[in-house]
């Protein structure tokens, strides 16, 4: 899109998504596993309505991850102000319904962002949405199989896969999250070692596809609606 067509797609709709993700290790799969899976589900849930995706934002907060190369954590002011910048750019340009799609359960703290900036700007409606852990998207993997969680199966799609990096046969078992989390980023990393909290690291496509279609058609019905009515303020 260029300037013109954002003009245009504002005097037709007033909604617009925003994919949040993160850099960072993610066993055998690609880095940018949460930006790539926030931005396409994003991507196929708005097509169908002509809502504008705007470009992923690919760093968050993943400071337990930083003993892994290639991992990028920004401090949680940092992420706040980034994200606060864009969406009041998008205010500015005339969207007034921002879905914030997040990839990464370390940005949560973006979704009080949201609501302090509803606060302080009238005519402005914000959604944060988890994609993954959505109600009927988390209900679907919990079907599929309970151990979903970071790196493992439930993040293993043919669109965050390596070419050169299989997946390990066999299941690895369940890291101690409480553990997990009163470590230091190199202890995170001996616990880990390959980086998966464990359960299988992946499961057959077909069931695979069925999450995925699980969650973007959540994702399209948050869109959807229901928003408040701006026209007051």
């Amino acid at each position: 899109m260029n300037w013109r067509d954002v003009e245009v797609a504002i005097a037709r709709d007033p909604r617009c998504i925003l994919p949040i993700g993160s850099t960072e290790q993610h066993a055998q799969l690609s880095l940018c596993v949460d930006s790539i899976l926030a931005e396409r589900v994003a991507v196929e849930a708005a097509d169908p309505l002509g809502v504008p995706v705007f470009p992923v934002m690919p760093y968050g907060l993943a400071p337990y991850f930083t003993a892994y190369p290639g991992t990028i954590s920004l401090r949680v002011e940092t992420l706040l102000a980034v994200v606060g910048d864009v969406l009041v750019s998008l205010a500015q340009s005339g969207f007034r319904r921002v879905l914030i799609v997040n990839g990464h359960g370390g940005n949560n703290p973006v979704g009080a962002l949201a609501q302090e900036l509803m606060a302080e700007h009238d005519g402005l409606s914000v959604k944060f949405h988890n994609w993954w852990n959505a109600p009927q998207t988390w209900a679907k993997a919990q079907e599929t199989d309970v151990t979903a969680s970071h790196a493992n199966w439930m993040e293993n799609f043919p669109w965050t896969r390596l070419a050169h990096a299989a997946a390990p046969e066999g299941e690895k078992p369940m890291v101690d999250m409480d553990l997990m989390k009163a470590s230091s980023p190199a202890q995170v990393r001996a616990l880990l070692e390959d980086g998966s909290f464990g359960g299988r690291w992946q499961r057959p496509d077909d069931e695979m596809h069925a999450i995925w279609d699980t969650g973007v058609a959540e994702t399209r019905a948050v869109l959807d609606g229901p928003w408040p009515d701006l026209s007051n303020g």
